[in-house]
């Protein structure tokens, strides 16, 4: 059975990329329409081996589409989901407009993949932020061994994260640095280039950024709500995959070995872990790959059951793209969903 797909938003950093995945993994795809704004109308774009012309979202008729991968971020889902979703097209959408709606499961595959079934509510399942779907699918192995408490985790996220301004901002600050130009700030509330931003989103009443507050309330709708968490997330000067800092209090003793051994099994992570210089994984590595890399993985002896670990990912693959095209496949694989149009 084949299906119809049609990726909204397909011109931008995500919508690209999930259009390089659902090549990449043959995904069960009849015909893929790549629709984005009127100003893409017509604009270029990979599949495969095929080229893709963009289409106009509002002149689609997703009445006979199976499945729509959207990214574009959360105006546009609140505008369209719903809209898309009645026609009877499941919507797996990429920004935060769903995420914590009561009808809408929050997924990561390897984490919580029963929760899918809950989508025929609105036919709509978001995909979590970027930097939630890697730090659940390393603390899930972790939680079901030895029942997490409490985590403690600061990101360094990657200008990619902020969508194709945040690339252009820190390649062109950079260059700027060299030449001697003056820096233009645009994206960014102050300079990107050989520098750190602790502030991703808004502030909120608590001090706390949305960034952090969406990874609490995350974590806990898709691991366990009753999981404490405090995040504090920084923007850095690197291009692509966002890297963790985690430290985690279990309620049952587990050592730094036992963790190792649970994470070399667990479906989507890799660890890399050795005692010795460059023994470890860094963006720039994980960068372009599908894996969640774990390295530092240590016991904390400052409380009873605690341990550190260093984590990182690509987060257009598995923070976005790739967790989407996955719960696509789980659709599939789990014959929730049958195609509108038979095979010829």
């Amino acid at each position: 059975m084949a299906f119809k797909v049609a990726v909204v938003g397909a011109t931008g950093n995500v919508g690209r990329e999930i259009l390089g995945i659902l090549a990449e993994r043959g995904f069960p795809a009849s015909e893929v329409v790549a629709l984005a704004s009127n100003r893409s109308r017509g604009t270029e774009i990979s599949f495969g081996d095929k080229i893709l012309k963009c289409k106009v979202l509002d002149q689609h008729d997703f009445s006979d589409t199976d499945i729509c991968l959207m990214s574009a971020g959360g105006e546009i889902s609140k505008e369209w989901a719903q809209r898309i979703g009645a026609q009877g097209c499941v919507v797996i959408d990429n920004s935060s407009a769903y995420r914590m709606h009561a009808e809408v499961p929050l997924i990561v595959p390897e984490v919580n993949a029963d929760a899918i079934v809950g989508f025929r509510k609105l036919n709509i399942i978001a995909n979590p932020n970027c930097s939630t779907a890697q730090l659940v699918v390393a603390l899930k192995p972790l939680h079901d061994k030895a029942r997490i408490k409490r985590v403690v985790v600061a990101t360094y996220q990657s200008v990619s994260g902020a969508g194709k301004e945040g690339m252009d901002e820190l390649f062109t600050q950079t260059r700027a640095v060299f030449v001697s130009d003056a820096l233009e700030t645009k994206k960014f509330p102050k300079r990107i280039a050989f520098n750190l931003i602790p502030q991703i989103d808004v502030f909120m009443e608590d001090g706390s950024t949305k960034e952090e507050w969406k990874m609490v309330v995350e974590t806990k709708k898709i691991l366990d709500p009753k999981i404490k968490l405090t995040a504090t997330c920084v923007r850095v000067p690197v291009f692509i995959s966002h890297s963790e800092a985690v430290n985690v209090e279990f309620e049952d003793p587990i050592s730094a070995e036992e963790a190792k051994d649970i994470l070399r099994e667990a479906p989507g992570c890799l660890l890399i872990d050795r005692h010795e210089p460059g023994g470890y994984i860094t963006p720039h590595e994980a960068a372009g790959e599908d894996a969640t890399y774990i390295s530092r993985v240590r016991e904390d002896p400052t409380v009873e059951n605690g341990l550190s670990f260093w984590c990182v990912s690509d987060n257009l693959r598995k923070g976005a793209a790739l967790n989407a095209v996955q719960i696509a496949e789980v659709l599939v694989n789990r014959g929730l969903i049958q195609a509108k149009r038979k095979a010829a």
